[in-house]
């Protein structure tokens, strides 16, 4: 069975943070002990926190295209050249949101930048804003292995973020990167109830665990950014964000 338990009391999450060491010490408190299989969904914020990636906007000069795209799409400027920065392509554009290819190669709005719960220790709260972690499957690479270390456990991570969806309104939980579980499922080749061969179908099983954990976390002031999961259906292994990523010449929506 699918078990899916918010973790609570995660403290505020600042630069420099161990967050394998607060998750496992946060799992005890909880009265959760790791069994070997189990996956920590965490979402992004409390990663690039804790990897320094906050940005304070007093900073930023925008360069002449930053000012020149700000007008069109009712940005600020200093937000724009970020969102420039961080991406490898602009793909489409309208007042308050600007579509992007990341440089971590999947399509979002503004390039994933966020200004929501997020606080600097000094100056106006509103220039503040956090980027993507630099190297989310690096991240969870690194959380998973520092946990499975203290605990003794073959575990997996999954670091997801809110993004939106083609022909579709609102936001769900996607996957940005993982470690210790498949991104893909590859069904081809499965027989289905009748005994037909299965011959194109494959499962994002990550985004479907991220849509699943971000349903429990929430997307305001909950303050459960850590889920724990037991019972994934599949057997755990290696995976990748570039699993999930289709390749540009695939893509029928740009």
């Amino acid at each position: 069975m699918l078990t899916l338990t918010p973790l609570l009391n995660i403290p505020l999450i600042r630069q420099g943070d161990d967050l394998a060491d607060i998750l496992v010490n946060t799992l005890h408190t909880s009265a959760i002990q790791l069994q070997d299989g189990d996956i920590l969904v965490l979402a992004q914020k409390i990663v690039s926190k804790a990897e320094g990636r906050m940005v304070n906007l007093a900073t930023i000069t925008p360069s002449t295209k930053a000012l020149e795209m700000a007008g069109p799409t009712e940005k600020d400027a200093r937000v724009v050249e970020l969102i420039l920065r961080e991406s490898n392509e602009i793909l489409r554009t309208r007042p308050g949101a600007i579509i992007v290819e990341h440089k971590l190669g999947f399509v979002c709005a503004n390039a994933g930048i966020d200004h929501s719960n997020v606080r600097g220790e000094s100056g106006d709260p509103e220039d503040w804003v956090l980027l993507l972690p630099e190297r989310p499957d690096h991240s969870a690479e690194q959380i998973r292995q520092n946990i499975e270390t203290a605990t003794d456990t073959h575990v997996g991570v999954l670091i997801i973020d809110s993004h939106g969806r083609a022909w579709r309104e609102g936001t769900v939980g996607n996957t940005i990167g993982l470690s210790g579980l498949p991104g893909l499922l590859d069904l081809r080749g499965e027989s289905d109830l009748f005994g037909f061969k299965l011959r194109i179908t494959q499962v994002g099983v990550a985004d479907e665990l991220a849509a699943a954990a971000s349903l429990m976390m929430g997307q305001a002031a909950e303050g459960t950014p850590v889920v724990h999961v037991r019972g994934f259906p599949y057997p755990l292994r290696e995976g990748k964000l570039g699993e999930l990523l289709r390749p540009k010449e695939q893509d029928l929506f740009r």
